[in-house]
């Protein structure tokens, strides 16, 4: 074998184990990118699934809520739901009138959420500059005659609470179930002297469940809550008279947290179902 063939052999093997070699090289090349993009791909995972669980702060502490009296039966079922879904927060009501609960407010207690049977009465508060952003209509509620068990009275229209002897109820003219009522006595030029004026519609359903009046111009859904203890006569006048619930948080709110939370609840499709079941019309 001549030198000439020998050295073309040699330089063939050599251009092999390159080529080979070359090849390995990239193969290590594009693992090593591949691993590095998984890596980077798993790390942005990681930092975007942080991110998002520091968007969403677990809800802690106290939130106080300033509601009408007639809220009171589906604000504590709704409190209720609220501190199962968030383990560590409660939930604390005060009820009662509105243009009582505006008055505190206004003249500092502390709360972060309230929840007006009117707009006369959130006024109050919005004019004064303790409430954040604009009040939101949640719910709307409509008025009912409220009279014993098995409407002895017979009443069955507005106009028979006007009859000789019939002790009737009223919320205070100031109250917005008492607004109401006289916006519907004046509507049907109806003359009514009730035997007492109370401070919230609780109250005034009180006096009936108690055999102390006849009757009382309150809620549907106070009439609803009170179940066999009295019984409801509707009247057409109500129509004309419905009132519009919004609700707020307050400037001074110690839990804003909380307190979006408790809103955001109240007027989601579940707050709205509680609401609806107990009587409450959509806003």
């Amino acid at each position: 074998m001549t030198r000439s063939v020998r050295r073309t052999r040699r330089t063939r093997k050599m251009l092999q184990v390159t080529g080979v070699s070359a090849a390995a090289l990239l193969a290590l090349s594009a693992c090593s990118s591949s691993a590095t993009s998984a890596t980077s791909a798993t790390s942005d995972s990681s930092a975007s699934s942080g991110s998002s669980a520091s968007a969403s702060p677990k809800l802690s502490g106290t939130v106080t809520v300033f509601a009408a009296a007639s809220l009171k039966e589906s604000f504590t079922a709704l409190g209720e739901e609220f501190e199962k879904a968030h383990p560590g927060t409660k939930v604390t009501f005060s009820f009662g009138g509105s243009d009582s609960l505006a008055a505190s407010i206004t003249g500092g207690a502390p709360a972060d959420v309230f929840a007006s049977a009117s707009p006369k009465t959130m006024k109050i508060v919005t004019d004064a500059g303790d409430a954040t952003g604009t009040p939101a209509t949640f719910v709307r509620n409509q008025l009912e005659i409220a009279t014993l068990p098995g409407n002895p009275d017979k009443v069955a229209s507005l106009k028979d609470l006007t009859k000789s002897g019939l002790k009737v109820v009223l919320c205070d003219k100031t109250v917005p179930c008492g607004a109401a009522a006289q916006k519907a006595l004046d509507a049907s030029k109806l003359k009514l002297t009730p035997v007492s004026y109370e401070q919230d519609v609780k109250a005034a359903l009180t006096k009936v469940e108690l055999k102390e009046a006849d009757a009382a111009v309150v809620y549907k859904t106070d009439v609803k809550a009170a179940g066999d203890k009295v019984e409801g006569v509707e009247f057409p006048e109500s129509a004309n008279a419905v009132n519009d619930y919004p609700i707020v948080r307050l400037k001074d709110a110690k839990n804003t947290a909380a307190a979006e939370a408790f809103i955001a609840l109240v007027r989601s499709a579940e707050g709205q179902k509680v609401l609806t079941e107990a009587g409450f019309l959509q806003p």
